[in-house]
């Protein structure tokens, strides 16, 4: 398992780049102790409560590309101050990365406050992700009842030239239109639900059923006609 150092002050005073090389050199030590590989050392110059960090996106970015599991600090506030340090923490955590905190000399553990605000927004995230999926499905239900739309024509595989179309929700995707949501902001939402779409495959498949849809009308028209 490879690993991330990671070390912040607040100012760009000279004593404050001393600083910097000392958490360098204390924790790449530290993880040769530890026989874990490092695979990035990200040192910047911020204010511990401002979340808008390059250096912090950096970390954030090898952590979902699995670069890395673990991050090696100084102590917690090198990660940041009050909610932007729990903030990160919870993002961390759910990107499954391991914090090590040199000040303890283990993997990181937070007081028992810190600790009870981290377990409330878990469980408000849970809750927020379950009433979005009830919504989708009363969506979906009214689509079907109202407009007599069929998602199942919309979930095989058929792509040009024999090439397997992803399989995305295409359902989620007309419930979440119909809120008026962007193809960025529908993107991102599936991608929370562990979807791998880009804003461009939404908006095609959105037109692709969109097309099928009218389509459908037209013939129901016709056949009233008739």
């Amino acid at each position: 398992m490879n690993g991330i150092i990671y070390a912040r002050v607040s100012t760009k005073k000279e004593e404050q780049e001393t600083s910097l090389e000392r958490q360098v050199e204390v924790l790449q030590n530290w993880a040769k102790e530890l026989t874990c590989p490092i695979v990035e050392v990200v040192v910047e110059q911020y204010s511990g409560y401002d979340l808008n960090r390059p250096g912090l996106y950096q970390v954030l970015d090898l952590l979902k590309q699995k670069k890395a599991s673990k991050l090696f600090v100084q102590d917690d506030t090198r990660l940041g101050r009050g909610e932007a340090k729990l903030a990160l923490i919870h993002q961390i955590g759910k990107l499954g990365c391991q914090i090590f905190s040199f000040q303890q000399g283990k993997e990181l553990e937070l007081d028992a406050g810190e600790s009870t605000v981290l377990h409330i927004i878990a469980k408000v995230e849970e809750l927020q992700r379950r009433m979005m999926n009830q919504k989708i499905s009363w969506g979906m239900q009214r689509a079907v009842r109202e407009k007599g739309y069929n998602p199942a024509k919309n979930l095989r595989n058929r792509g040009a030239g024999g090439r397997e179309k992803k399989e995305i929700p295409i359902e989620q995707i007309v419930a979440l239109k119909q809120k008026d949501l962007t193809y960025e902001e529908i993107s991102a939402t599936l991608k929370g639900f562990g979807y791998t779409v880009s804003r461009a495959t939404v908006h095609r498949r959105y037109k692709e059923w969109e097309q099928e849809y009218m389509m459908a009308l037209e013939e129901e028209e016709k056949q009233n006609h008739d």
